[in-house]
């Protein structure tokens, strides 16, 4: 399983790629943004307030809180600059979520309903659920970057080893 080394590790890393690629989305226009170039949330910026959500669920659920939505595709911010910052806010929830986890929470189940139909109970440790959370942001990140680099945007280095600090993680 794994501890908080881990988790704070992968937290970092989160904060950082998000950054990296919002700046990156910041160079197109807002149609680029938005067109519907056929990907899993249709565009960038479906894929961006997909990516929001289903954080700010995952932090609703570690405090047993619950948080109201229609759908995994819902648009939260139209507009880019406020989803950005609302980014900027669930990263930083995120950061201070992981700072409260001990090895033991880690090993804890959480129960939880699942948001996609047939909306089913499901029990797992928080630890397989943090994993979950930053593996779910790596992969629609990689989508993200596939788009950009097809706009001709190039994302930069995404790769954990080029992650500045990382070496003070360590």
């Amino acid at each position: 399983m794994i501890d908080t080394h881990y988790t704070r590790l992968m937290t970092r890393y989160n904060r950082w790629m998000n950054g990296n690629i919002y700046d990156a989305c910041a160079q197109l226009s807002d149609e680029a943004r938005k067109r519907d170039v056929g990907a899993f949330f249709k565009s960038i910026h479906g894929t961006l307030n997909h990516l929001l959500l289903t954080d700010l669920v995952w932090l609703h659920r570690f405090r047993m809180q619950p948080y109201q939505f229609d759908s995994l595709a819902d648009e939260l911010h139209a507009d880019f600059e406020q989803l950005r910052a609302a980014r900027v806010r669930a990263d930083a929830q995120i950061d201070a979520e992981v700072m409260t986890l001990s090895d033991a929470r880690l090993r804890e189940n959480l129960t939880y309903r699942t948001a996609s139909p047939p909306h089913t109970q499901r029990t797992m440790p928080v630890g397989v659920i943090v994993i979950h959370m930053f593996n779910h942001q790596a992969h629609h990140r990689g989508q993200v970057t596939t788009l950009l680099k097809q706009m001709g945007v190039d994302p930069g280095v995404t790769d954990l080893p080029w992650m500045p600090g990382l070496e003070s993680l360590l």
